[in-house]
C-alpha cells in the first residue's frame, strides 16, 4: 500500500478491498498459459458496480491500466498482468440479480462462475448450454469476454448466442445497459456483440442477462475408435446424416495416453486405435438400434475400427473423463497451444495439410491433437521436451505458428477459435482480420476507452 497511487485510489473509495502481497499478485496477474511472469500494482476486488466506475475513473486520473479478471482460465494471456496493471477481479461479485421465467432469462453479476450458472438454471427446470471443461473456475464475464465454445457449440453454438442483454463500464466508466432481453429489437448498432469476445478490451462486464433454454433431451454417449486421421470427417458425415448430434469430438491416442496416466481410468478398448471420438445424440426408442446400424457400418466401410456405447450415466461420464481431462493432464507440462478453426467443409483439406505441417516441423517434439470436429474447432498442444529451454521452445513454436497462420489464411480459418487474441495470438491477428478491419477496431477502442487504459497490448497493441 505504500505506492502513492493506491492511496489515492484507497481514498477515492475507502470500502475497496485491495491486495497486494506477493502471492496475491502472482496468483491473480497470470492465467493458465503461464509464459508472463506476473507484476500487477495491485488486485480490487469490488463487489459493487459502482465500486468497478470508481475504480475505471480512478484509473484515468492515475493514468493506471487495468486488467478484468474472472477465473483466469484463458489460454491466450488475455488476463496476464505483467507491467504494473491493476488487476480488477471479479470474484466478489456473485450475486443472483434475477430469474424470469417467462422470459426463460437469468441475470447475474459476472463473477459468478458457470457451473453455478448451470445449477440456477437446472433447479428452474430450464438450462445454460455452454459447456467446458473449467466450467467450476471459468467466470460469466470471461465467457463473455472470449465469447467461449466448449463441447456443446455443435448444437447450441457459442456464448454470443446465449447473451440476451449486458452491463459494461466502459474504459471513461460510464454504465452501458447493453440488449434488454429483447428477442427483437432493430433500434440501431447491437453493440452488446461489440462487447463479446472483446477480451475486456472495450471495459469491464459486471452484469449480464443470459438466455435459458429448455433441457436438452436426454443423450446417449459412445465411444469410437478410429483407424486413421482422414476417418475423423467420414464419421462425423456418417453420424450427422442420422443422428441429432449434441456433441462430436475428437481426440489421439497420445492424449489419451496422458489422461490415463493422470489418473483418468482405465484404456476404453482392449487394442489402441491413433484416434478417438466421444460422441453424444439424442436418446430415443430408436436411437439405440441407429447407432448401432450406423457402427457397423462405419466398421463395414473401415472407418471405425472398435466402438462403446455407455448403459448408464456412470459410464457416460467415464467416457467423457477421457476427452475432458486433457487439457488438465496436460497442464504440467505448460503446453503451448493453438486454439484454431476453420468451416466444417474446410476441414478435410485443411487436417491433411496441418497435420504435414506440424509433422515436418514439430519432428522432435509430442504433439497432443484435440478438439471439436463438430464445428471445425481444433486444439493443438506441443509439449516441451525436458532439455529443450523454454525461451527456445517458445521461439520453434511461434515460428511454426507463423506458417499454420499462413495455412489458416488460405482456408478461411482463425488462429484464434475460442480462447481470444490476447498476447499469444497478437502477432497472428492478420491471418484472421484484414487491415481494415483491425482499423475498424481500433476505432471502436478509442471511442469506448479513449486513454487505452482497459486491457492495453491484448488484442492488438
Amino acid at each position: 500500500m505504500s505506492d502513492p497511487r493506491l492511496a489515492s485510489l484507497r481514498a477515492a473509495l475507502p470500502g475497496l478491498r485491495l491486495l497486494t502481497d506477493p502471492a496475491d499478485l502472482e496468483h491473480y496477474g497470470r492465467d493458465w498459459t503461464r509464459r508472463w511472469t506476473p507484476a500487477p500494482l495491485a488486485i480490487a476486488l469490488p463487489d459493487r458496480v459502482e465500486d468497478v466506475q470508481g475504480i475505471v475513473r480512478w484509473a484515468n486520473d492515475a493514468r493506471v491500466a487495468v486488467v478484468p479478471s474472472g477465473g483466469r482460465t484463458g489460454l491466450s494471456g488475455g488476463a496476464v498482468a505483467a507491467n504494473g496493471e491493476l488487476v480488477v477481479s471479479l470474484e466478489r461479485m456473485q450475486r443472483v440479480l434475477g430469474v424470469d421465467p417467462v422470459d426463460r432469462t437469468l441475470t447475474v453479476q459476472a463473477g459468478i462462475p458457470l457451473q453455478r450458472v448451470q445449477d440456477i438454471a437446472r433447479e428452474h427446470g430450464l438450462q445454460y448450454p455452454v459447456d467446458f471443461a473449467a466450467r467450476g473456475s471459468a467466470s460469466i464475464g470471461g465467457t463473455i469476454a472470449t465469447n467461449a465454445g466448449g463441447i456443446r457449440v455443435l448444437r447450441y453454438g457459442n456464448t454470443r448466442a446465449w447473451i440476451a442483454g449486458l452491463k459494461l463500464v466502459t474504459g471513461t466508466g460510464e454504465l452501458l445497459e447493453l440488449g434488454r432481453a429483447l428477442i427483437k429489437d432493430s433500434s440501431g448498432y447491437d453493440l452488446r456483440h461489440l462487447v463479446i469476445g472483446a477480451e475486456g478490451t472495450l471495459g469491464i462486464v459486471v452484469e449480464a442477462t443470459l438466455s435459458l433454454t429448455e433441457p436438452a433431451p436426454s443423450g446417449q454417449t459412445m465411444l469410437l475408435a478410429l483407424p486413421g486421421f482422414e476417418a475423423l470427417m467420414a464419421v462425423f458425415a456418417l453420424f450427422r446424416a442420422r443422428l441429432r448430434l449434441q456433441a462430436f469430438e475428437f481426440f489421439t491416442d497420445v492424449a489419451l495416453r496422458h489422461v490415463l496416466a493422470h489418473g483418468g481410468g482405465q484404456p476404453p478398448f482392449a487394442q489402441p486405435a491413433p484416434y478417438y471420438v466421444v460422441t453424444e445424440f439424442d436418446a430415443g426408442p430408436d436411437a439405440e438400434a441407429e447407432v448401432l446400424a450406423l457402427f457397423e457400418q462405419g466398421l463395414q466401410d473401415g472407418v471405425i475400427v472398435d466402438g462403446v456405447l455407455a448403459t448408464s450415466q456412470a459410464q457416460a461420464a467415464q467416457l467423457w473423463r477421457l476427452r475432458e481431462g486433457i487439457t488438465e493432464s496436460l497442464a504440467r507440462y505448460v503446453p503451448y497451444k493453438n486454439d484454431v478453426a476453420v468451416r466444417i467443409s474446410a476441414m478435410p483439406a485443411f487436417l491433411a495439410e496441418a497435420q504435414a505441417l506440424l509433422a515436418r516441423e514439430y519432428p522432435q517434439f509430442e504433439v497432443v491433437w484435440f478438439g471439436h470436429i463438430g464445428d471445425g474447432n481444433l486444439h493443438i498442444n506441443i509439449l516441451k521436451p525436458d532439455a529443450m529451454t523454454q525461451a527456445d521452445f517458445v521461439a520453434d513454436c511461434e515460428r511454426v505458428t507463423k506458417l499454420l497462420a499462413e495455412l489458416l489464411q488460405r482456408h478461411g480459418g482463425t488462429i484464434s477459435a475460442e480462447h481470444g487474441i490476447g498476447l499469444v495470438k497478437k502477432p497472428y491477428l492478420w491471418s484472421t482480420r484484414s487491415p481494415a478491419e483491425i482499423a475498424a477496431m481500433r476505432g471502436i477502442k478509442a471511442v469506448l476507452d479513449p486513454n487505452g487504459i482497459m486491457n492495453p497490448g491484448k488484442l492488438f497493441d
